[in-house]
């Protein structure tokens, strides 16, 4: 079953559709950690995540998944057991977010290295 928006979104540049797909508080975060580990679970996810709840982890998978940049895995099992992991086009995504992080990094560097500690993620694409 593809996930369907409600509205239809009017994209007018590449950028916006960029965005779109992997912008947010939440997308860019959930491709990084599914970036950390081959296949994970949805309780691990939102573990990862912290203080995302339960519809908005959701829904921002559901997107991710109609954007094909992560498949969804169910086995039939009882309990149930669903894994998630980034596809090819999730992984071309990584490059991108690392250079986001980079160069937020160096824009404010003095104010978020007392904030925040380094960005696993990112130093692992680094190697």
């Amino acid at each position: 079953m593809k996930y369907e928006p409600k509205i239809e979104k009017e994209i007018m540049c590449p950028i916006e559709y960029g965005l779109d797909v992997f912008g947010g508080k939440w997308k860019a975060r959930i491709l990084c950690v599914l970036s950390t580990n081959s296949v994970i679970r949805y309780n691990a996810i939102r573990k990862e995540l912290g203080n995302i709840t339960d519809a908005v982890l959701a829904a921002m998978l559901k997107e991710l998944m109609a954007d094909e940049l992560i498949e969804r895995t169910q086995y039939n099992e009882i309990p149930p057991k669903v894994e998630y992991a980034l596809t090819d086009r999730g992984r071309s995504v990584l490059p991108i977010l690392q250079n986001i992080c980079q160069w937020s990094r160096q824009q404010t560097k003095d104010e978020l290295e007392k904030k925040l500690p380094p960005c696993k993620t990112c130093d692992q694409l680094k190697k």
